[in-house]
């Protein structure tokens, strides 16, 4: 979303009283601030200068109780966990990582290193990240640690950063069943010791994160609404008087920059209603230019709010692959909506219709590899049981006026034809869920806001389309085969990799970072994993059920 030019002068005068307070960052990380932000928040909007705890000087030696070489592969072999100082530690990455340095202290021969390691850690907060979760408020005093503790939490500080920008820092083994992107595995031990022979060990560490226009332009988009949040936030509109409520919305909109800042003329002139329609469309509303109810609700919520939306949505970009292919099918179902991208260019867009609420559909990446024309439909067993034998003891022609048959086995399947399930046109596609991509008869659905109606899988507006541009087939032809009746595959000439994701916030077609209703209300339990002690609410959790694999 775009700065106005008051919160970009706010921005630059902040930058220098955050640059006197970096003596003052151990105490923001114990702290968290005290303005109503996220320990998160708070600490993502102190960056600069990096106070050095003593954590990273070399440890004075104790007579009294010497350590033995061997005592960190004696700590390391001891059970399945490891906890210090109350803070659980990443046992695996911990015994590879010291295996390969003897098991032995790390950290006190390399101050320098360390400290430009941690200075990374306590910048988590850029990338929506909690240092936390890194330890960083068990290591500010390092008094109370023995030193076999403290190199051992600054070791799994790093591995436990590294991890978490190569992968989320909810990995795909800790996430509900229906969350399955995750990228191509990193040896994050690999790194952080290539990072320690490197002059530049934080940008080592770094360089795992996406390196996107689009997870800079999330970046950029959570700092601007940490500077609105942390500038006092912006107004309610609800005022009984029209004339005030309408003074309250175009603050509100100039708090964003959807309006001038200081825009405030108390009429609904043509910049008030586009700048409103602006609005509007980057939260998934009919662009009417009304004050209406769903309206009203995505202008209340808080810019605290919106920051922790977009700290789920750089989270989820961590799960993607870092080699995006170019060509592709990206399938956003909180705004129900597919794109192909050709070359990296968005070449066609469709609506879609997705999961039910208690059908919802997953998150997962597979591959497009043939076409099928005038598809057959066999049932889930699942909906057979719970939706076609019911109904087929109360109406024994049931299966024969839906041109059903049922088979020995006791599965059901819906022949080809106009009415069939599946449509004309089925994207075959090959994942655990049984989700695909397909045609549907009932094209008034897509004329609908909510389109959340499906067993899971994925109903595309105009499939034939979408079918010629992967396969290289005129759309004459495909419907000259269709029209033959006939159940007819089609190799498409390289598999067509798709991406079903999940993003409430994200960024929108003109590059500005645009927000979705949280209607599956998967967000919050991403963002709990982001900051462990989070109460907050992400955006939009007022609606919606639990998930359903």
């Amino acid at each position: 979303m775009s700065i106005p030019d008051a919160y970009s002068d706010a921005r630059r005068r902040s930058r220098g009283a955050r640059r006197r307070r970096g003596a003052k960052l151990a105490a923001a990380i114990v702290l968290a601030g005290g303005i109503g932000l996220s320990p998160a928040l708070a600490l993502a909007a102190a960056p600069g200068p990096v106070a050095t705890p003593a954590a990273f000087e070399p440890a004075a030696a104790n007579p009294a109780a010497p350590v033995a070489d061997t005592e960190i592969k004696t700590r390391l072999d001891q059970g399945n966990s490891l906890t210090i100082a109350g803070e659980r530690l990443h046992l695996s990455l911990l015994r590879r990582f010291y295996a390969g340095h003897g098991y032995l202290p790390v950290w006190d021969s390399r101050p320098e290193v360390a400290k430009a390691l941690w200075a990374a850690v306590l910048r988590a907060g850029d990338q929506g990240l909690d240092p936390n979760l890194f330890h960083a408020a068990a290591l500010i005093n390092p008094g109370v640690l023995s030193p076999i503790d403290r190199d051992l939490l600054l070791s799994d500080a790093f591995l436990g950063y590294a991890d978490a920008l190569a992968r989320g820092a909810l990995p795909v083994e800790a996430r509900n069943s229906n969350e399955e992107l995750s990228p191509d595995p990193v040896d994050v031990v690999g790194v952080l010791d290539s990072a320690i022979t490197s002059p530049k060990p934080s940008a080592v560490i770094d360089a795992l994160a996406p390196n996107t226009p689009e997870y800079a332009a999330m970046r950029r988009g959570y700092q601007t609404y940490q500077a609105i949040a942390k500038a006092g936030g912006w107004p309610r509109v609800d005022a009984a008087s029209p004339g005030e409520r309408l003074r309250q919305l175009q603050q509100r909109l100039s708090a964003e920059g959807y309006l001038p800042a200081g825009f405030a003329t108390g009429v609904n002139d043509d910049q008030t209603i586009a700048a409103l329609r602006a609005f509007q469309e980057h939260h998934g509303i009919e662009p009417d230019g009304r004050l209406g109810p769903a309206t009203l609700a995505e202008l209340n919520v808080s810019a605290d709010a919106r920051a922790q939306q977009i700290a789920v949505g750089l989270e989820r970009m961590r799960w993607l692959t870092r080699d995006m292919p170019a060509t592709r099918i990206w399938v956003n179902t909180a705004i129900q909506r597919l794109q192909f991208f050709q070359n990296g260019q968005v070449a066609f867009t469709t609506r879609v219709v997705i999961g039910q609420l208690d059908k919802q559909t997953p998150e997962f990446a597979t591959t497009i590899n043939s076409l099928l024309y005038n598809p057959p439909w066999n049932v889930p067993y699942s909906i057979t049981t719970k939706e076609i034998l019911p109904k087929l003891e109360e109406d024994p022609d049931y299966l024969e006026r839906h041109n059903m048959v049922m088979r020995d086995n006791g599965s059901v399947t819906q022949l080809p034809g106009a009415g069939t399930a599946l449509g004309r046109i089925k994207f075959e596609m090959e994942d655990k869920f049984d989700v695909y991509l397909h045609d549907t008869p009932q094209r008034y659905l897509f004329a609908r806001e909510n389109r959340r109606l499906s067993h899971g899988c994925v109903r595309v507006q105009n499939p034939r389309d979408l079918a010629s541009l992967i396969s290289d087939i005129p759309i004459e032809d495909i419907n000259r085969g269709i029209a033959r009746g006939t159940t007819t595959r089609h190799m498409v000439p390289a598999p067509i990799p798709v991406y079903i994701v999940y993003q409430t916030a994200y960024v929108g077609d003109d590059g500005q970072i645009a927000f979705a209703h949280d209607y599956y209300r998967r967000d919050d339990a991403v963002w709990r994993h982001l900051v462990p002690t989070a109460q907050l609410p992400v955006a939009g959790q007022d609606y919606g059920s639990q998930r359903h694999g």
